[in-house]
């Protein structure tokens, strides 16, 4: 993934909206903007807004029956998404630690 893709896929999930949206498409296996606006505070255009930028960015795919738009989670690409969620946790989790690390010795430093 580049740099851009990367931003648009972390400012997409970003936003409490769309990160309920993609927990009720895992958890139904996918739905329409209809189905999706009748479990959130938002209205059916509001939803479709939000599935438009979920597509943009691949977490979605839709597709067409007649009048009927049907999102689904692209495995795929969450799997991406998740893969890196883990990484950036990994890599916090360590500085963390040594940040840790650095108070006790200062603290250490300063009883003696």
């Amino acid at each position: 993934m580049t740099t851009q893709i990367d931003d648009d896929l972390w400012s997409a999930i970003g936003d409490p909206t769309r990160r309920r949206m993609l927990d009720l498409l895992l958890a139904e296996d996918g739905g329409t903007a209809t189905t999706l606006s009748r479990q959130l505070p938002v209205t059916r255009q509001a939803v479709a807004k939000h599935l438009t930028v979920l597509d943009a960015v691949g977490l979605v795919r839709m597709t067409s029956a007649g009048r009927e738009r049907r999102y689904e989670i692209d495995q795929a690409q969450f799997a991406r998404a998740v893969a890196q969620l883990t990484a950036v946790g990994a890599t916090w989790d360590a500085r963390l630690g040594r940040i840790k690390r650095l108070a006790e010795r200062i603290q250490r430093d300063v009883q003696q």
